[in-house]
């Protein structure tokens, strides 16, 4: 197994550094690293046999690959890209399906299912937690614009980012009681006036 990681890392690396727009300010390789990270902390909550947390840190690799193609529907696109990859690498298809169902419950609104699902899914939005939120969220209404021609005055945009905040929630036992704690001081934060 941990040859097919080595291999995974390998490729993907290589995959996105060559493939991935500029104008991704926020789904570039720096979030791959750290939801590969992210999913590195929520599992050492959790016991996992090894074959899930490979699969799970596999799927962490390719979850955004996708972007290279398109922007909508991007989840499609990673699931068909790490499924070639796996099938080419000779993996066996019940745990090619473990991975592609990981790397599809992360498309929002997120429906995770397995214990898996639910810790890719808390790692994919770990960010919410950070103390240095703003510099993602600046990143993310960049990408909106560029991508989906979005455009929002500073006041819509405070708005719909406290409404993300408010409608998400963390799955897994850690998500629920730690990180959930994190995301609400972010959320405090927003309430006062914010300089942009």
């Amino acid at each position: 197994m941990n040859n097919v990681l080595q291999a995974v890392r390998d490729h993907v690396i290589l995959f996105l550094t060559e493939n991935l727009s500029d104008a991704l300010t926020f789904h570039n390789i720096e979030h791959t690293y750290e939801v590969l990270a992210a999913v590195q902390e929520i599992s050492k909550e959790n016991v996992l046999n090894e074959e899930d947390l490979f699969a799970l840190q596999i799927a962490a690799w390719f979850h955004d690959c996708g972007y290279a193609y398109c922007y909508k529907g991007h989840e499609e696109e990673s699931i068909r890209i790490a499924k070639n990859f796996l099938e080419n690498f000779g993996c066996e298809k019940a745990f090619i399906e473990k991975v592609l169902q990981c790397i599809g419950s992360t498309k929002y609104p997120q429906g995770p299912t397995s214990e898996i699902e639910k810790m890719i899914c808390d790692a994919d939005l770990f960010h919410l937690t950070r103390t240095n939120y703003s510099k993602y969220e600046k990143a993310i209404r960049l990408e909106f614009e560029n991508y989906l021609g979005l455009i929002f005055t500073d006041e819509e945009w405070h708005v719909k980012n406290k409404d993300f905040f408010n409608d998400h929630q963390y799955f897994t036992e850690y998500g629920q009681k730690i990180l959930t704690k994190f995301k609400e001081v972010n959320i405090q934060l927003m309430n006062y006036p914010t300089k942009f």
